[in-house]
């Protein structure tokens, strides 16, 4: 081992001894074990600080649901008759403050437009004159915490009001005149009855052009003659629809005269 030259001390003081083992210390290797502990324990303190915000978040939260509950028992009617209300109003108010002190606050956003990251929509009414999604009362107020969102809000937004329903045309009254009944509308549905033959006049089976034997209806008594009334003959279904013509009458009443004659 050399001896190492030292300068002479100032002012007459010794210099300080330098232990062996410092000197055999490598400083590269000593000064990367120093940033290593630091950064172990700088993360060490970040996971600190993080499970103590999380844990502060917690309780600020709780601390908000109280407000909530405060709040509800201010309507109270019972409480209020009781003379708690003003107990009630002022505790509120000290958390309030309190909370206030830690960095919540609550959200003001009546006239907003409503922003998914703050609010919850929870209903909607309509508005004439308001711009959709606009927030329009607020159900349960959200807290900010500093920069972040403690609790978000429950609103109602509004929506545009649906148009009026279009009335309907009035119908149009019936022109003025005689009812129609039920009877006249079977009568003109009804096929044309069947012409029946004059009484006291023979009929004739078929017109002039028909060539067959006839078949005379029943024929009133002989005027000149004075004989008993002829009998009436049987009808042919086919002649009901329609009646001979009146010189076809003729030609039959002639025919019927001339057998009574005859016999």
């Amino acid at each position: 081992m050399t001896d190492t030259p030292t300068a002479p001390a100032p002012d007459g003081h010794r210099p300080l001894d330098v232990p062996q083992r410092a000197l055999e210390v490598d400083l590269d290797q000593a000064f990367s074990q120093l940033l290593y502990r630091a950064s172990l324990l700088q993360r060490l303190r970040a996971e600190e600080a993080q499970t103590a915000r999380a844990t502060q978040r917690d309780l600020l939260g709780i601390l908000v649901e109280v407000d909530d509950a405060l709040a509800a028992l201010g309507l109270d009617r019972e409480l209020v008759l009781l003379g708690r209300g003003t107990g009630i109003e002022a505790t509120r108010r000290r958390l309030l403050g309190r909370l206030a002190k830690a960095g919540v606050r609550p959200m003001r956003l009546e006239g907003l437009a409503a922003d998914p990251a703050l609010t919850e929509i929870v209903g909607t009414e309509p508005r004439p004159g308001v711009a959709p999604e606009t927030v329009v009362r607020t159900v349960v107020t959200g807290f900010f915490w500093e920069e972040e969102v403690l609790r978000r809000a429950q609103v109602v937004v509004a929506t545009v009001p649906e148009p009026a329903p279009v009335p309907e045309p009035a119908p149009m009254p019936a022109p003025a005149g005689e009812p129609v009944l039920a009877e006249d509308v079977e009568r003109a549905l009804k096929p044309a009855p069947e012409q029946a033959a004059a009484p006291g006049r023979e009929t004739a089976a078929a017109g002039p052009e028909d060539t067959g034997p006839t078949d005379t209806g029943p024929t009133e008594a002989e005027g000149e003659d004075g004989g008993p009334e002829a009998a009436a003959a049987p009808v042919n279904p086919a002649t009901r629809a329609t009646a001979a013509p009146p010189r076809a009458r003729r030609k039959g009443t002639a025919a019927g005269s001339r057998r009574k004659r005859k016999k």
